[in-house]
């Protein structure tokens, strides 16, 4: 598409190791409890070099289609609501609308008010909030499920969200108030399992899963944006 085309892959071929590695690394966090001060940095990291892909693109797609653009600063557009994007698009990339409109539709597509988008939103967030400081904060966060599994099929729950009184059966087999779990001798199986994980605080969403979120739909933003500019001409 445009003279950055380069610097971008090169960004994005960058974060695609750095996840992988701090997904290996994460994992020895979930067992150590905490995730150290070196594993934040790594993720933060990542982040950076994620948005910046997104802002080279959004750097070509002025210098391409907006000639007369004023010199001011401007990012690939993120914004809450429709009414802020068409300000920002109009600031940004003055005239887009005329010269590439499929372009400049695309953007809105992929903006996070639109359903399924809402990951673009929560990476912007994580990237404002710490340009200039450390990561927010990640709390580990377990989550418990029980499973019963018999003749009648299957049936999982969460301790923490349910409790079970006398008289309640599941699957045929009686529980038990105490233990919240089928009595001693019925013809179920029981698993439990635990999920852990670490969560952004303020964001409640999975760390590792945002990343990976990220990582996918900032390369199919790319992908997708670099195709429809090359069509405008």
């Amino acid at each position: 598409m445009g003279s950055r085309d380069a610097s971008i892959e090169a960004l994005l071929s960058k974060a695609t190791d750095q996840v992988g590695r701090i997904a290996a690394e994460y994992e020895a966090s979930l067992h150590a409890k905490k995730i150290t001060p070196a594993l934040r940095v790594d993720i933060k990291n990542a982040c950076e070099n994620l948005r910046s892909a997104l802002d080279y693109l959004a750097a070509d797609i002025r210098e391409r289609f907006c000639p007369n653009a004023p010199r001011r600063n401007y990012y690939f557009p993120i914004l809450p609501d429709r009414a802020g994007f068409d300000t920002k698009l109009e600031e940004w990339f003055p005239g887009l609308r005329e010269s590439a409109p499929a372009l400049a539709a695309e953007l809105e597509a992929v903006q996070p008010y639109r359903e399924g988008r809402e990951w673009l939103g929560q990476f912007n967030r994580l990237n404002r909030e710490n340009k200039h400081g450390d990561l927010v904060e990640q709390t580990r966060v377990e989550t418990k499920e029980t499973t019963v599994s018999g003749s009648g099929g299957e049936v999982s729950w969460g301790p923490d969200a349910v409790a079970f009184g006398p008289g309640v059966s599941i699957l045929g087999a009686p529980i038990d108030p105490q233990t919240q779990l089928p009595v001693r001798g019925s013809p179920v199986a029981v698993k439990q399992v635990v999920w852990v994980d670490f969560r952004f605080e303020g964001l409640g969403v999975s760390a590792i899963s945002l990343l990976r979120t990220a990582l996918e739909g900032v390369r199919s933003i790319v992908a997708r944006i670099q195709r429809l500019a090359d069509e405008a001409g």
